[in-house]
C-alpha cells in the first residue's frame, strides 16, 4: 500500500528526474467537486451527528470520504481517457432513447440539487441580513448565473477554490474558539461505533456524500487538464496526477466535515442540546461561544451555498449539453439553456415552499431516486472495453466499485423508505 501511494503521489518523470511541483498544475478540478461534499445539505447531518452523539460518528466521515474518493477517481478517469464527460459518453454509447431518459433524470437531480443549494445560501442571507428566503434564493441564482456566464473555467476554479478556503478558515477559527477533546475525536475517526438510534444519522451522512451531479461534473472539469490522449506516457501521468487532485480535494472535504461534527460535539453535545436545523445552530452558537461565532457560521454557510449553487449550475449545463453530444461551454447555446433549465425550475419550486427544512428533505428524495442510475451508468462505462479501451476497470477495482455502488444505492433506498 505504501509503495502504491508513493507511485501515485510522487512518480513524476521529466528528463529522468522527479518534479513533484508539476503535480500542482493539475490541482483544481477536484476542488470544484469537493464543494458538493460540503454543501448545505451536509451541514444539517453533520451538526445533528455531533450534537447528538459527540465525537462517536466521526468515523462515518472517514468511511464516506474513502467511498467518494474511489467513485470520483473512477469517473475522472473516464473524462481523461475519453476526453468526454459522462453525459457525452451516454449520448455516444447508449441508444438515443435510453441516453435521453437517463440524462433527463440526471437533469432533474441537478434541479433538486440547485434547489437545496439556493435554500442553504438563502438561509445564510436571512441569518446575516434578514432577507426573506425567496429573495435570498433569487439573489443567489443571479450572482451564480453572472459568475458562470462572465468567467472562464480557470477563473471559476479559482473563485470556487477561494470559497472553499474561506469555509475551511471559518471552521478553523470556530474550532479554535472551543474546548475540544482531541483524544475522543481521534478515536472517533477510526473506531466504527453505532450508538443507540444513530442509524438514521449515519445513513444521512453517508447518503449526502455521493451526489449524482458531482459524478457528471468531475468527468467534465477534469478535461481542463487534458493535453495529449494519444501519448501513453502523458496519459499515465495525467491519471496519476488526477489521483493526487482527488485525494487532496476530498481530504479537504474530510477535514471540513469533521470540523462540523467536532464543533457541534464540543458546543452542543457537551451542553446536552440537540440540533436539527441550521438556523437553530446559528442562534445557539452566539450565546454559547460568543456573537462572532454565529456570524462566522452564517458566512461559511453563505460561501458553501454560493459555491455549491454554481457547481450545480455547471453540472446541469454539462448534462443538458451532453444530451446533444456536446461538452460544457457557457458560450454555447445548449450549455446556457441547460443552466436556465437547472436554475429556473428550482426557483419556481422555492416560491411554493413554506418549510425550508422539509424542502431540503424532498430534494434529497429526488437525489436518492436518481443516484443509482448515475452510479451504474458510470460503472457500465468505465467497465466497458469498448468505451475505455486498455484503461477499463481492473477486475478487483470493478468488484470494489460495484460493491460501493450497491451499498450506496441500498443506503439511499433505505433513507427514502424510512424518510
Amino acid at each position: 500500500m505504501i509503495n502504491f501511494l508513493k507511485n501515485k503521489l510522487f512518480t513524476v518523470h521529466q528528463n529522468g528526474k522527479q518534479h513533484v511541483s508539476e503535480v500542482f498544475k493539475y490541482i483544481g478540478p477536484g476542488i470544484i467537486v469537493t464543494v458538493g461534499f460540503i454543501d448545505p445539505g451536509n451541514w444539517a447531518a453533520n451538526l445533528a451527528a455531533g450534537a447528538s452523539y459527540g465525537y462517536e460518528l466521526l468515523w462515518v466521515v472517514t468511511l464516506s470520504t474513502l467511498m467518494l474518493i474511489l467513485l470520483q477517481h473512477n469517473v475522472a478517469h473516464l473524462g481523461i481517457v475519453r476526453g468526454q464527460c459522462l453525459a457525452e459518453c451516454a449520448y455516444e454509447f447508449l441508444p438515443k432513447w435510453l441516453s435521453r431518459t437517463v440524462l433527463s433524470t440526471a437533469g432533474i437531480a441537478a434541479v433538486a440539487t440547485a434547489l437545496a443549494e439556493f435554500i442553504g445560501a438563502a438561509i445564510a442571507l436571512k441569518m446575516l441580513f434578514g432577507i426573506p428566503l425567496v429573495i435570498g434564493s433569487v439573489l443567489t441564482a443571479i450572482v451564480c448565473t453572472i459568475m458562470l456566464i462572465t468567467n472562464s473555467y480557470s477563473k471559476l476554479e479559482r473563485i470556487i477554490a477561494g470559497f472553499v478556503s474561506l469555509i475551511a478558515l471559518a471552521y478553523l477559527v470556530e474550532v479554535n474558539m472551543v474546548d475540544i477533546n482531541w483524544a475522543a475525536a481521534g478515536i472517533g475517526w477510526v473506531n466504527p461505533s453505532i450508538p443507540n438510534e444513530s442509524m438514521l444519522v449515519i445513513l444521512s451522512i453517508l447518503g449526502a456524500v455521493v451526489m449524482p451531479h458531482n459524478l457528471f461534473l468531475h468527468s467534465e472539469v477534469i478535461q481542463s487538464r487534458q493535453f495529449n490522449r494519444q501519448d501513453k506516457e502523458i496519459m499515465h501521468r495525467q491519471l496519476r496526477y488526477e489521483f493526487v487532485d482527488t485525494l487532496l480535494s476530498m481530504g479537504i472535504g474530510w477535514m471540513i466535515n469533521s470540523a462540523m461534527i467536532i464543533l457541534a460535539a464540543a458546543v452542543f453535545f457537551s451542553h446536552g442540546i440537540a440540533v436539527t436545523e441550521l438556523e437553530q445552530a446559528e442562534e445557539l452558537l452566539r450565546p454559547l461561544i460568543g456573537p462572532a461565532a454565529g456570524t462566522i457560521f452564517a458566512l461559511a454557510l453563505l460561501f458553501a451555498g454560493l459555491a455549491s449553487s454554481a457547481t450545480a449550475g455547471m453540472a446541469g449545463a454539462s448534462i443538458f449539453a451532453g444530451m446533444f453530444g456536446e461538452s460544457y461551454d457557457m458560450k454555447d447555446f445548449h450549455s446556457r439553456l441547460g443552466l436556465g433549465l437547472t436554475y429556473i425550475p428550482a426557483l419556481l419550486l422555492i416560491l411554493f415552499i413554506t418549510d425550508s427544512f422539509q424542502a431540503l428533505l424532498i430534494s434529497q428524495m429526488f437525489l436518492s431516486l436518481q443516484l443509482p442510475i448515475t452510479i451504474f451508468l458510470q460503472l457500465y462505462m468505465t467497465s466497458s472495453r469498448r468505451v475505455m479501451g486498455a484503461y477499463t476497470n481492473r477486475r478487483f477495482t470493478g468488484v470494489v466499485l460495484w460493491g460501493i455502488g450497491i451499498i450506496v444505492t441500498l443506503m439511499n433506498i433505505y433513507l427514502l423508505v424510512i424518510g
